[in-house]
């Protein structure tokens, strides 16, 4: 017995501007040609939500924090928390954002809806063992709770993260 096919659609989350749902999109696809798979809004330990989590095939980690503007920049300062998670911490914006404002200490990614560059590298700070685990299961967890409720809508998935 098969079951017809459907149409999956992300819900929509509200939280982000059209900017930086565009800038997110663009860094996703730079980080999948580049070997990463992607979550996003990523509930951290430390009770952060990380914007952009990757994970690559050796269990490289890398956080991009989304900047759609200057004031944005200006206003959020939990990113220095997030080095505590990954083994690099890029920030992804978008032309119109001035890359000068963005720390020397981390990498810098510029993107559109349709693709993005590196446009300074995020220095290396490998992971605690124990850390990297605890953060390869959170990520395993979203990605596949997420995709069984978008084939399970009105299953008991419920706001898990």
């Amino acid at each position: 017995m098969s079951l017809p096919a459907q149409k999956l659609e992300l819900p929509v989350d509200g939280r982000q501007s059209e900017t930086a749902l565009a800038v997110a999109r663009g860094t996703a696809r730079l980080l999948h040609a580049h070997g990463f798979c992607v979550v996003s809004e990523l509930p951290l330990p430390s009770g952060r939500r990380a914007d952009l989590v990757a994970l690559d095939g050796g269990g490289q980690i890398w956080i991009v924090e989304i900047k759609s503007s200057i004031a944005d920049f200006r206003a959020d300062q939990k990113w220095p928390d997030y080095r505590l998670h990954c083994d690099r911490l890029f920030f992804a914006t978008s032309l119109e954002v001035p890359c000068e404002i963005f720390p020397a200490d981390t990498g810098l990614i510029v993107a559109d809806a349709f693709g993005a560059d590196f446009k300074c590298e995020a220095p290396e700070h490998k992971l605690p063992a124990a850390t990297r685990k605890a953060m390869m299961l959170l990520f395993a967890r979203a990605a596949a709770m997420r995709l069984q409720s978008l084939v399970d809508p009105t299953g008991p998935y419920g706001d898990w993260d």
